[in-house]
């Protein structure tokens, strides 16, 4: 027969899991049912609850549990939260390219955020996710969810005040990731913006702005097709930040602020 304690011990599992569900990449899907999130939720709960070791939960009154339970759900928000905004460094950069090659006023709704994105913003989104799936990226997402309750184990979750700093080193790797994602495309647009400041210096008579807007569109259409066999080292690099980030927010949950 289960106890009152150990339903409480399940649902606090429950909560940190459901967090990390409806935020982190790959899971937080808008069109993804909400029952499969509940449900995988629920599954993951589960497991956990059959395999780590149970200890009575303390708690002072309703009072207590009720920020216990904030508590492990934030938690959880936090750890998904940080992989997905490695995520949106995609986004970023494809809007750096359309903006390179003339695609910026080129926006369309993306039906999974429902906000307004570039068109190679989504293409590099769907990319690393069609990536994700395929190399089961997404179950080390899990597994890194997993050893948060080895370092804050159920019951016992604190969170740092200065976790902030971890965002704060992001930021700064944000832009630079982008940029390096980008690189080949800037590249070839600077020598493309060299030549026509040359011949508009040789032949002040033709028009530099007709003829670059179509140039820079031919020459970063190609250059993506000849750059496209890079996709896979662009998924490795968001996936080893997604778990970096992760496990340095992590190093701030559970321990004394």
């Amino acid at each position: 027969m289960i106890s009152i304690e150990e339903i409480e011990f399940f649902l606090i599992i429950l909560v940190r899991i459901s967090g990390f569900i409806f935020t982190a990449p790959f899971f937080n899907l808008k069109n993804v049912p909400v029952r499969i999130k509940v449900g995988t939720a629920g599954a993951l709960s589960l497991i956990l609850y059959n395999t780590l070791p149970y200890e009575p939960v303390l708690y002072d009154g309703v009072t207590g549990l009720t920020i216990l339970l904030v508590s492990e759900t934030l938690v959880g928000l936090i750890l998904g939260f940080m992989a997905n905004i490695c995520y949106q460094i995609l986004q970023f950069a494809g809007q750096l390219l359309d903006m390179e090659i003339g695609f910026s006023m080129v926006n369309e709704i993306d039906p999974v955020t429902s906000a307004q994105v570039t068109v190679s913003g989504n293409f590099y989104s769907y990319a690393v996710m069609l990536m994700m799936m395929v190399t089961y990226m997404h179950h080390f997402l899990i597994d890194a969810l997993i050893d948060s309750f080895v370092v804050a184990p159920v019951g016992a979750a604190t969170i740092n005040p200065s976790i902030y700093s971890v965002a704060t080193k992001f930021l700064g790797d944000y832009f630079v990731l982008a940029f390096r994602i980008v690189l080949p495309i800037f590249g070839s647009m600077l020598l493309v913006n060299t030549i026509l400041a040359i011949l508009a210096k040789v032949a002040p008579q033709m028009s530099m702005f007709v003829i670059g807007i179509q140039l820079k569109l031919i020459v970063g259409l190609v250059v993506m097709l000849v750059v496209i066999e890079l996709i896979p080292g662009v998924s490795e690099l968001i996936f080893d930040k997604m778990l970096e980030v992760m496990r340095d927010a992590a190093s701030y949950i559970g321990s004394s602020a």
